[in-house]
């Protein structure tokens, strides 16, 4: 099995060293195995978990609903309907966002279409040159 110490880990999952401390403290990160000096050591395993909490942070997740999660996931198979629960309301969160972002996306493109309609008439406006400057 393969060990990780928290800086190959850090660099690996894309949180930084304290981030790893904290979802440690706070029991995102559970059972993180220790070497014999007593630093942490993190397993393949670990790192897939980590890929999970990246996905929900990323996603807009709350801190609480993701230790929800943690806890449901090592409560074993009886929660599985309960964690399907979850990450659907969650999902359907996402999928709202990207709604609204979608339509925000638009307003952005129509108005980048005025401002290039602009430019085409006053080709000017491109090379940062103003038509009342010499």
């Amino acid at each position: 099995m393969t060990s990780y110490s928290p800086a190959e880990t850090a660099e690996m999952s894309g949180f930084s060293i304290d981030t790893l401390r904290y979802y440690e403290k706070i029991g995102l990160l559970a059972d993180i195995a220790r070497n014999t000096s007593g630093r942490r050591v993190f397993s393949d395993d670990d790192l897939a978990w980590l890929g999970m909490l990246r996905c929900l942070r990323e996603t807009g997740m709350p801190i609480a609903e993701m230790l929800r999660y943690s806890e449901l996931t090592r409560a074993g198979d009886e929660t599985v309907q309960e964690r399907i629960e979850l990450l659907h309301s969650h999902d359907r969160r996402v999928e709202e966002q990207i709604e609204r972002l979608r339509f925000q996306q638009g307003r952005i493109q129509r108005k980048l279409g005025f401002y290039r309609e602009i430019a085409e008439y006053r080709p000017e406006i491109d090379c940062g040159v103003s038509a009342a400057r010499p």
